[in-house]
């Protein structure tokens, strides 16, 4: 079985305002470093990216980049399961690279899911990213259209494929207001 991680940092922050907030600092590190070091622990890991100095930052960490054109989450989610598929991958992790205080142990514990079906962190009554699939589940997710992400995919999920994660460490970053708020309780 090949476990491959997908980081999603080809977004168009729209809410962020002109500064990328991938590179945004949160103390002292790119955003997107803190998000990318939660996967440190799968050996095949791929961004999917839309900005070379993201890429840059990726790639000293040991991910290998896809670059495409800032889009819907759902482009991004398609070009990266190809590319992993492609690569042998057989199950695989979806991250965000604004969502700064998952923990290495957070994406082991994902791992640790059954592996024939998919998992997910939940959170309020709903699936949360991060979330793992299996390839039997690839067609699916290479099926998603629009700024949306696998979500709907997951709202059946048994309770054996929920992951309790705390709520603080699924927070994603959409605003300046919200890393400023991260940056305090960090």
């Amino acid at each position: 079985m090949t476990v491959a991680a997908l980081l999603l940092a080809a977004g168009q922050s729209r809410r962020f305002g002109a500064e990328d907030k991938l590179l945004a600092d949160l103390n002292g590190a790119p955003l997107v470093i803190h998000a990318a070091r939660a996967l440190s622990g799968v050996d095949l890991r791929l961004a999917v990216v839309s900005a070379q100095p993201v890429a840059d930052l990726l790639r000293a960490e040991g991910f290998a980049t896809l670059m495409i054109p800032p889009g819907p989450q759902s482009a991004s989610i398609m070009a990266g399961v190809a590319e992993l598929q492609r690569l042998g991958a057989t199950r695989i992790v979806i991250a965000l690279g604004d969502m700064a205080l998952l923990l290495p142990d957070d994406i082991r514990a994902l791992l640790a899911l059954p592996p024939d079906r998919p998992g997910s962190a939940w959170l309020e009554d709903a699936p949360s990213p991060p979330a793992i699939f299996p390839a039997s589940w690839f067609p699916r997710l290479m099926g998603l259209t629009g700024d949306r992400g696998a979500g709907a995919l997951l709202r059946d999920l048994d309770a054996a494929s929920r992951l309790a994660i705390p709520a603080r460490r699924l927070w994603d970053v959409d605003t300046p207001q919200a890393l400023s708020d991260l940056a305090k309780n960090h």
